[in-house]
C-alpha cells in the first residue's frame, strides 16, 4: 500500500516540537489507522536515530529505518533537535535539501526572542513555509 501521505516531525528531548502532514499532489485524505501507524514507525525510529548519531559526524544521518516500503529519513541539529520524515523511499538529495532548508526555517525562528527553545511550534508562518519547502523538494 502506497501512502500519500508523507510524515514531518521535529522532536525535541522530550517531546515532539512540530508535526506536519503533507500531502503529495493529487492525494486525498489518509485513513485513520494509516495515520496512527505512521506516527507509531516515526516514533519507534526515535530509539535508531540516537543511535546513527554516535556513528557519523554528518547531521543528515539518511534513512535510520523502513517498515512497509516507507523510510524514516532523519536531520539531526547541533542542539539534539531532530527533524524526522517518513516518506515512500524518494529522491535522497530532494530530502537533504528539504532538510537543510527546513533547518534554515529553524534556526531563523530559534533567533526569535519571543520563541523559548525546545517548546512546541506554534507559529502559522513557520507551517506555511515548512509546507511550501515540502512542496517544493517532496512534491
Amino acid at each position: 500500500m502506497s501512502n500519500q501521505v508523507l510524515l514531518f516531525l521535529i522532536v525535541g528531548k522530550n517531546e515532539p516540537l512540530y508535526e506536519a502532514e503533507i500531502h503529495k499532489r493529487g492525494s486525498t485524505g489518509n485513513s485513520d489507522a494509516v495515520a496512527r501507524q505512521s506516527y507509531f514507525v516515526v516514533h519507534s525510529s526515535l530509539d535508531l536515530v540516537e543511535k546513527s548519531a554516535w556513528v557519523t559526524q554528518n547531521m543528515y544521518l539518511k534513512v535510520v529505518d523502513k517498515v512497509n516500503q516507507q523510510y524514516v529519513s532523519t536531520f539531526l541539529t547541533a542542539g539534539n533537535i531532530k527533524f524526522v520524515l517518513l516518506h515512500p523511499g524518494r529522491n535522497e538529495e530532494s530530502i537533504k535539501n528539504f532538510f537543510y532548508d527546513v533547518h534554515e526555517l529553524y534556526v531563523k525562528l530559534s533567533m526569535n526572542p519571543f520563541y523559548h527553545y525546545d517548546t512546541p511550534i506554534t507559529s502559522k508562518e513557520f507551517d506555511k513555509r515548512v509546507k511550501a519547502v515540502a512542496r517544493r523538494y517532496l512534491s
